[in-house]
């Protein structure tokens, strides 16, 4: 492979983080994560009424967002009756908002160089035994290539912090996954995860046509943060945490945050992300995360962190923070990935989700080189859960939901503040199931097997008898349409 050229990581990160491009979401000099403050509502609501708490579940059976004290006292819940009612509220929830839909999408890593030295990560700087790689265009291509032809429409397109997957490569990336087509199959929309940019480059990527752009806190605990990230420009806690906001100024209106859990205490994580979400709506007018991820630490080549940490979150711990994430904020997206073994995802997928990954490979070039996904060495940490799509459609056709491609949404403009306004009247499964049932038709027609097409078709036809009356002659249309040829088709 022929050597990469670019400038030094310390020339290139010299001027990245630009002060005044957050300073101004400030209040009094603080960020809006006040570690005092989540931890005395996390004592003063120990023990929580049950009467309290059903008001609570009530408030986010009305798709309210709920407020910071509230959700501490779900996350004090010790009594296991009462968790059993929380999962059921909290899949009810789901329903209300987006119907029995789960949206599927690949990732796809473009680099592994990476400047900075998260304790806790494959890929960071130190780590000796980590082959890096960065795909060239033509590669990146191949990698689509397999990707659409298994299906997908859908990508999340992952780049390490380094100048070698700079501003300009994540445009070229971008603009190639849109750009390949193989037989009726293409790239429809592509989310971003990658470092912070400045409003200037996140404006190049709104231009290229990006979807959501993805940025996890990893923690919101300022002292934990400083420790696990020691060098490198994600030391600086605060570009990081106000990356979504400066997205947002530069017109990119669907954004998604996170935590990795495992970090720190899951139940001040979960606030965490409840304050992100809280700080985002208060100054874009109500549109807060897009999404909201919550990956759990994951094995990973020469990273002994990962076996040393003492906040490794427990199966039940898991659920747990899941329900109460879907209660918090009930009308946003959930997305749960492949990191978790099947069995983990069939329990949590019904007490909120609303996307995951399938046919999931996470090393530079593993789509079309075909190695053993357990090379730890070419990857950032070790996936739980390596089905193909196929599999996990079935999977999900069986527990009753339909597999949705649809991209609909975002391109007719049902984005940023229309999204939330539709979503949080419980409205926008009136669009998202009608294009859920055509694109799954697709996927029946161009690639599934015999076993698939038939359990899909009778997932459709279950969805189709419960759409609204008024919509149901156009989808009997665009469904006739689609067997005849036609492909795109949407609401």
């Amino acid at each position: 492979m022929p050597k990469l050229t670019s400038p030094s990581p310390k020339e290139w990160s010299h001027n990245i983080v630009k002060e005044e491009e957050f300073t101004k979401y400030l209040s009094e000099g603080r960020d809006f994560i006040n570690e005092d403050e989540i931890e005395t509502l996390l004592e003063e609501n120990r023990h929580p009424d049950p009467k309290k708490l059903r008001e609570i579940l009530a408030k986010s059976l009305n798709l309210e967002r709920l407020e910071t004290h509230e959700t501490a006292a779900l996350l004090n819940v010790e009594d296991e009756e009462l968790w059993e009612e929380m999962f059921a509220t909290a899949g009810e929830v789901k329903r209300r908002v987006y119907g029995d839909r789960i949206v599927t999408f690949a990732p796809l890593y473009c680099s592994n160089y990476c400047i900075n030295n998260c304790l806790y990560c494959g890929f960071r700087r130190d780590n000796y035994l980590q082959k890096r790689r960065r795909l060239t265009i033509e590669e990146v291509r191949r990698e689509i290539e397999v990707l659409v032809s298994l299906g997908h429409k859908r990508l999340i397109m992952v780049y390490g912090e380094h100048p070698l997957s700079d501003v300009d490569y994540i445009v070229q990336t971008i603009q190639t996954a849109y750009e390949t087509k193989v037989g009726n199959g293409e790239i429809r929309r592509v989310n971003v995860n990658a470092a912070p940019l400045d409003i200037a480059r996140f404006k190049m990527l709104k231009e290229v046509g990006i979807g959501t752009f993805q940025v996890f806190q990893e923690t919101y605990h300022h002292k934990t943060y400083r420790r696990l990230h020691p060098t490198g420009i994600k030391s600086h806690y605060r570009w990081r945490l106000y990356a979504l906001h400066r997205a947002q100024e530069a017109g990119i209106d669907d954004v998604a945050i996170g935590a990795l859990f495992g970090l720190y205490d899951w139940k001040f994580e979960v606030m965490g992300l409840l304050y992100h979400t809280i700080d985002l709506e208060k100054h874009f007018g109500g549109v807060g995360p897009h999404t909201i991820s919550f990956p759990r630490l994951e094995p990973a080549v020469n990273t002994p962190f990962v076996q040393e940490t003492k906040y490794k979150v427990q199966d039940r711990d898991f659920k747990r923070l899941v329900t109460v994430i879907r209660l918090s904020v009930p009308y946003t997206g959930m997305i749960i990935t492949a990191r978790e073994p099947a069995h983990i995802r069939k329990e949590v997928i019904p007490v909120g989700c609303t996307q995951t990954d399938a046919s999931t490979r996470i090393g530079i070039g593993a789509y079309s080189d075909r190695y053993n996904e357990q090379e730890l060495e070419r990857q950032q940490f070790q996936i739980g859960d390596p089905r193909s799509l196929e599999e996990v459609v079935q999977e999900l056709a069986h527990m009753g939901y339909i597999t949705s491609f649809c991209t609909a949404d975002y391109r007719c403009g049902r984005t940023g503040k229309h999204f939330m306004d539709i979503t949080k009247k419980g409205k926008i499964h009136h669009f998202c199931m009608p294009n859920a049932i055509l694109t799954f038709k697709e996927y029946l027609l161009d690639y599934a097997q015999e076993a698939t097409r038939k359990i899909g078709e009778q997932v459709i036809q279950q969805k189709f008898e419960k759409l609204d009356d008024r919509l149901k002659p156009i989808v009997k249309e665009y469904l006739q349409r689609i067997e005849n040829g036609e492909r795109d088709l949407r609401i």
